[in-house]
């Protein structure tokens, strides 16, 4: 939104703040603009752990950033006018985009911005207008031929909430003990946030520092605007990774044992 009044007029049309970021607010409740040149949402947000589940219904074109959940479920290419998407979480190495934009919409660019950021020069050229990032490129074409060997999309969003159901059900059945804030109508299959020891903040890290050492479980700190826990199921983790992470939760419960306490 602050990046987008920069060059225009930007209006937020809805705002999750009043949940602490941990819903998506009913399409009926936002405040459109019918003059709008476009509506941009964020697909699956990491930090907080939520995500669409339905393509918002509007009346102007849509465009969708679905870096952090693109090529783990079909989406609804048609209803959009632009979708962009870094292919670093769940299609190759971090260094390329992809882009899917409509023909009709190629060229519309303001006057300021420069020809290698043009997706009209891009799309002229055949994605190649400067050097392309050749390895990762080839990286995603190889990620593009498994998911198509693997049965598609469709698959991988059957393996992605297998996988989030493994979690969440873990953390749902703690009593307590694991919390995931987000709203169960919108939780990510991608991110998931969760507390530890009812927000025990030593225990939390002693829950990462374990994880990490007895079953080589990395990278579960919570973003640092938010703490706690956070556990990325991207296409690369097999479900016998969320396996051994629900089983070192179960078995860290046992262990460190702690009675809820009101604050």
């Amino acid at each position: 939104h602050e990046e987008c009044g920069k060059y225009g007029k930007a209006r937020v049309v809805c705002d999750s703040k009043p949940s602490k970021y941990t819903s998506i607010p009913n399409c009926d409740t936002w405040q459109l603009d019918s003059e709008a040149k476009y509506l941009h949402y964020c697909a699956n947000e990491t930090v907080y752990g939520v995500e669409f589940k339905q393509t918002p219904q509007v009346n102007v074109p849509l465009v969708a950033d679905m870096s952090s959940n693109f090529c783990s479920k079909p989406i609804e290419v048609e209803k959009h006018a632009l979708i962009y998407a870094g292919v670093q979480k769940n299609l190759g190495p971090a260094g390329a985009a992809v882009v899917i934009v409509r023909e009709d919409l190629l060229g519309k660019e303001q006057s300021i911005c420069p020809t290698v950021l043009s997706y009209k020069t891009t799309a002229a050229n055949d994605s190649m207008y400067n050097t392309p990032p050749c390895w990762t490129m080839y990286m995603c074409g190889l990620m593009a031929k498994h998911i198509k060997q693997r049965g598609g999309l469709t698959a991988f969003q059957e393996l992605s909430e297998r996988k989030a159901k493994l979690l969440y059900d873990a953390i749902d059945s703690s009593e307590g003990y694991y919390s995931c804030p987000v709203d169960t109508a919108y939780r990510s299959c991608m991110n998931v946030p969760f507390r530890v020891g009812f927000g025990d903040e030593a225990l939390e890290k002693k829950f990462i520092k374990e994880a990490n050492d007895r079953h080589n479980l990395l990278q579960l700190a919570g973003h640092r605007s938010v703490g706690g826990c956070r556990a990325s199921l991207y296409n690369g983790m097999p479900v016998e990774g969320v396996d051994t992470l629900v089983r070192f939760m179960n078995d860290f419960m046992l262990e460190n044992p702690k009675e809820k306490t009101d604050k």
